[in-house]
């Protein structure tokens, strides 16, 4: 494959490199990134990642090595993420959430080589959860301070380094040395690997590619009217397609300003969109509904706010409808995706009514195709439901050294079955309206019920259990585990709840325990999840 051609303005440019450098030339003098005292130019940005590259080669990263981040949004982790990149390195994004075990087990599937984390935030000790991890090929492991603008390390031992020693071990490497491997990057080649889960609750790894993120985000900006000079309030992690691709990327493309935001805090997300302008401000819905019914939000200035994007679960009609009146928001968005497809697939577009917008997650984006087929994968009249189908350059390579799991997911023909159940209507706009995979949405979080069952089952005192998705009115869902005791055993929904904590990221704990007798099967032996929802 050869090497993508020089771009001259980051529309044109076929690889990330080729992007941030295309963005710095493009929109020099305009804030990059700005993460409190933190500010970044444009003009700055292809100069500190590529400091950030050159420190990855001098720890040793080679072209095609993976490089994981598991620290939360902040302009450490675009540099990093960008510089190993530009280094020729694969990004890993690990959710901040993850236990050391979840952690670990991506950190060995993918061989990381090097590894940025964080000490502090959320009062976790990410580099203690690693201690008793077997992680052989984990050579560098980079650690800096939440919270500080210059934090070093609480540990400098072994292959563990503060951010500061890191970054000045650049040094070391020439901007030519860099600048050839960025060169030699193809559009084909991969540039991230972002893990999800199956109905095995194992995590799978969706190699995604340079040009399909490019080619994606230019529609996905162009759609949700991203421009330059727009700040963009990114609260959704890096370490989801969202937040990385719609948000990072998106910007880099645009001439946007990133403005990232570790946590979602209604109340500091509001001093943020009054203090710095924000006037993009994509999530989940749960962020706007925090933020209309907030009892202090007529002393905030949100009067800058432009362009809203949401999705990923049930959005209620009067949700956009009092985005457009309250908040005054000229576009407001819904879409759908999987990070099997780079994270989108359809999309809404700005002259869709609210009801629309609430009831449908859009067409399929150009270059593109959507399916709605029948058990026997034949195409369904519109209006009736069926498995949704996607087809186009957005799909996946394939999973990480899973070629099984592949050939189920990705078809002879290219079609990705994604185990969601929708309806097409006769313009082609698809509605999601269940899950073959039982798989639910727990604050814009996927949860996958049967990593949760995988982990009670192995609780002494459990036999059986079932996971699902129950509706709630701050997450949107979130789980319920219907238990059956192993005989004359006891445990308490207190214990169980605190079993999954030790050991599974906030997001997937169940929130509530039932205890039966015995799980409802159908006649196959299958346990009937619509049932123990509706219980």
């Amino acid at each position: 494959m050869q090497p993508a051609a020089v771009a001259t303005e980051p529309l044109s440019a076929t690889t990330l490199p080729a992007l941030v450098t295309a963005a710095a030339l493009a929109h020099g003098a305009r804030d990059a990134i700005v993460d409190g005292d933190v500010r970044i130019a444009y003009a700055h940005l292809a100069e500190r990642v590529d400091q950030l590259a050159r420190a990855m080669v001098a720890a040793g990263v080679e072209p095609g090595d993976r490089v994981a981040m598991w620290a939360p949004n902040g302009w450490r982790w675009v540099l990093a993420a960008l510089g190993a990149v530009r280094a020729g390195a694969v990004l890993v994004p690990l959710n901040t959430r993850y236990k050391g075990a979840e952690a670990a087990y991506i950190l060995a599937k993918t061989r990381a080589r090097l590894l940025v984390t964080v000490d502090g935030f959320l009062g976790a000790d990410y580099v203690g959860m690693l201690d008793d991890q077997d992680l052989p090929q984990l050579s560098t492991v980079v650690v800096y301070a939440h919270g500080e603008e210059a934090g070093s390390a609480r540990r400098e031992a072994g292959r563990t380094t503060g951010w500061d020693a890191f970054v000045a071990g650049g040094a070391r490497v020439s901007a030519d040395a860099v600048a050839a491997r960025a060169a030699a990057i193809a559009t084909g080649d991969t540039s991230d690997i972002f893990f999800t889960s199956g109905t095995t609750g194992n995590p799978k790894g969706a190699m995604l590619t340079h040009g399909q993120a490019i080619a994606l985000y230019t529609t996905w900006s162009g759609l949700a009217g991203l421009r330059a000079g727009d700040r963009y309030l990114v609260v959704n992690p890096f370490s989801h397609t969202f937040g990385y691709k719609a948000g990072v990327l998106a910007c880099l493309l645009r001439g946007a300003t990133i403005v990232p935001q570790p946590v979602f805090d209604v109340d500091a997300t509001l001093r943020l969109i009054e203090s710095e302008r924000i006037t993009v401000l994509p999530g989940p819905p749960t962020l706007y509904t925090s933020i209309l019914n907030h009892p202090d939000r007529d002393r905030y200035d949100l009067r800058s706010l432009r362009v809203a994007v949401t999705g990923a679960t049930t959005v209620p009609v009067t949700l956009i409808e009092r985005l457009h009146v309250e908040l005054a928001l000229e576009t407001v968005l819904t879409a759908y995706g999987l990070t099997e497809t780079a994270g989108t697939a359809t999309m809404c577009h700005p002259e869709d009514t609210p009801e629309t917008v609430a009831t449908r997650c859009g067409a399929a984006v150009p270059g593109v195709e959507i399916a709605v087929v029948d058990a026997g994968g034949r195409c369904v009249p519109a209006g009736e439901p069926g498995e949704v189908l996607i087809r186009g350059y957005n799909v996946m390579r394939g999973y990480l050294d899973d070629p099984e799991a592949t050939a189920a997911a990705v078809d002879a023909d290219g079609w990705l079955h994604t185990g969601d159940i929708g309806v097409l209507d006769e313009r082609g706009y698809l509605r999601i309206t269940d899950r073959l995979k039982d798989m639910f949405i727990a604050g814009g979080f996927n949860v996958y019920p049967a990593e949760v069952e995988q982990v009670l089952v192995r609780h002494e005192a459990v036999a059986e259990v079932a996971v699902v998705g129950v509706p709630d009115e701050r997450l949107g869902e979130v789980g319920r585990a219907v238990v059956v005791l192993r005989p004359g055993r006891q445990a308490g929904a207190a214990e169980l709840i605190a079993h999954c904590r030790d050991r599974l990221a906030n997001y997937k704990v169940p929130r509530t325990v039932e205890f039966v007798p015995a799980l409802p099967r159908n006649a196959s032996g299958k346990v009937v999840k619509s049932a123990l929802r509706r219980g």
